[in-house]
């Protein structure tokens, strides 16, 4: 957040429609990322979360209270410059998805992950025509290059602002179908997340809950369900 004023020197904060899209105004002054680029938002939704942040500043602006401004500005200074290398390494986990990859045992946790990832995988081979192949242990099982590409074509197809929430939903959960299943609205959003969890949360109830653990588990469980709401502001929705 280099280069953000410390502190609160506005009254007013109000969202605009511009050429392009919509931006937010603190008084008259547009907001801009942190390179100085033009906060140009996609969607009037997104436009009224970053000003509830800005509005919501007391005395000191703090970035770590404003997640819908930090996703908009790594839209707009990270991912759209470099898209194509971004939406490559989103695209890549679909060659190496969590859902793939089956515990030998035990038999319980097998269990586990074939009652809850199977469904995944199957919506994805109806979704997208795209079957991958499921193998046990972790050595890695080539998957078909047609079922790639069909995964990849939404990558490719979605703004920078979908593509930022994209790769947090996919990096968070080690899981393209996971991940684009987010985007769907065919799955809640927590179950997603469960599914994600289901190799640690087996270990935790069988083994004991580490502290740590379990905050950094909150912590990345937070930034997915961010990520989903921005997904869900990026664009005009259904």
């Amino acid at each position: 957040m280099t280069g953000w004023t410390a502190k609160r020197f506005w009254k007013d904060v109000r969202t605009e429609a511009v050429e392009g899209g919509y931006t937010v105004r603190l008084d008259t002054r547009p907001i801009r990322s942190p390179a100085k680029r033009p906060l140009l938002l996609p969607t009037p939704a997104m436009a009224e979360a970053v000003a509830a942040e800005w509005a919501a500043v007391a005395e000191v602006v703090d970035p770590g209270a404003m997640p819908v401004t930090r996703s908009a500005n790594a839209a707009i200074d990270k991912v759209a410059p470099q898209f194509d290398e971004v939406a490559g390494l989103i695209a890549a986990y679909g060659g190496s998805d969590l859902l793939c990859y089956r515990a030998a045992g035990p038999e319980a946790l097998a269990a586990a992950q074939e009652e809850g990832w199977d469904p995944l995988l199957d919506w994805a081979a109806r979704s997208y025509g795209a079957p991958l192949v499921t193998t046990v242990g972790v050595v890695p099982v080539a998957q078909p290059p047609e079922s790639l590409a069909r995964l990849a074509a939404p990558i490719r197809a979605a703004s920078a602002f979908e593509l930022t929430a994209l790769h947090d939903l996919v990096s968070l959960t080690g899981s393209l179908v996971l991940g684009l299943a987010a985007t769907s609205g065919a799955f809640e959003p927590e179950t997603i997340w469960r599914l994600s969890r289901i190799d640690e949360d087996w270990q935790a109830a069988h083994w004991g809950e580490d502290e740590d653990a379990a905050d950094a588990a909150a912590r990345k469980c937070r930034d997915f369900l961010h990520a989903r709401y921005f997904w869900e502001i990026s664009a005009p929705r259904p």
